[in-house]
């Protein structure tokens, strides 16, 4: 069974494989769109009445408010993985974003922005409450948490059920499919090539893809700009990467580390992938591809791979 529609600003698919009756394949795909349409009330920017629209607008008053479960565990979430990304991730490029002219999420009101140098969010965990110093984007940690969440209902329903979950590109997949002994993947060119530049054979967990095809625009000076924002400069990237490729078995943390490798750029993206043993792929400007050795293992086929 195969179904989809449109979440979160992107294609939103569902893929069951096996002996699952339709009755059980529409249920699941309900859960799933339920779970998404929660996610996107608590945590997408696109939407005025979202709670963290809502946040975003009262970001430096300096009173802290209850929030829901899922704002919580996005902020939390994005909070660590500002830690130990050494700050290239960083929620806060929300304003860059607005600057340089991506107008589909909703226009940040002026706020009482704090320094840098202060956390963008305190918590207090013993009342679920938030203090947030500066508007914040949820990004692909949110969606990596609304596959996380949906993938974690499916499993915990149906817990032997196969199926490939995707959302804008980003897919988890879950059992083995029929007469096959995993998933086959493939890593676009982000160069638009019509050939992948790597297939993948993957049985359990998520596969995420951080790339500057498709979300790139000019700026009000007519120069071209993308959404990977290296927050040490304040601008897009320019690491030498057009796209970086993420397995791991959470997609939210794919999802930052995706992130985080593009913004180490050509010279330090393997090494730091190799040392925190990530299966990551990437392909620098000029089309060229390169893997880490957990990569590897997961490729049944590359561009320029022997036979």
């Amino acid at each position: 069974m195969h179904r989809e529609s449109r979440a979160m600003g992107s294609r939103l698919a569902l893929t069951l494989a096996g002996a699952l009756d339709d009755g059980t394949g529409e249920a699941a795909w309900g859960m799933v769109r339920d779970e998404f349409e929660a996610t996107e009330r608590a945590l997408s920017r696109f939407r005025p009445e979202s709670e963290l629209s809502i946040l975003n607008g009262r970001a430096g008053d300096g009173e802290f408010v209850a929030v829901g479960e899922r704002l919580w565990a996005c902020l939390a979430a994005s909070r660590r993985a500002h830690r130990i990304s050494d700050g290239r991730f960083d929620p806060r490029v929300i304003t860059v974003l607005e600057t340089i002219g991506e107008r589909a999420g909703v226009p940040l009101a002026a706020t009482r922005s704090a320094s840098a140098q202060r956390p963008f969010v305190e918590l207090d965990p013993r009342q679920r409450r938030i203090r947030l110093w500066h508007p914040v984007d949820s990004g692909g940690i949110g969606k990596g948490l609304a596959l996380r969440w949906s993938a974690a209902r499916l499993q915990s329903r149906w817990p032997d059920a196969a199926y490939l979950l995707e959302a804008g590109g980003d897919v988890v997949v879950h059992g083995r499919p029929p007469h096959a002994g995993a998933w086959h993947i493939a890593v676009e060119d982000p160069h638009g090539a019509p050939d992948p530049v790597a297939v993948l054979a993957v049985e359990r967990g998520a596969v995420v893809t951080s790339s500057i095809a498709v979300r790139h625009w000019l700026d009000g000076a007519g120069r071209p700009v993308h959404h990977l924002i290296d927050p040490r400069t304040g601008a897009p990237a320019d690491s030498g990467l057009a796209s970086v490729t993420v397995a791991a078995l959470d997609p939210a943390w794919a999802e930052v580390w995706s992130k985080a490798l593009f913004l180490a750029g050509t010279r330090g993206i393997g090494p730091e992938a190799r040392a925190r043993g990530l299966a990551a792929w990437w392909v620098d400007a000029e089309g060229g591809l390169g893997m880490t050795p957990a990569a590897r293992a997961l490729t049944t086929w590359s561009r320029g791979m022997k036979p």
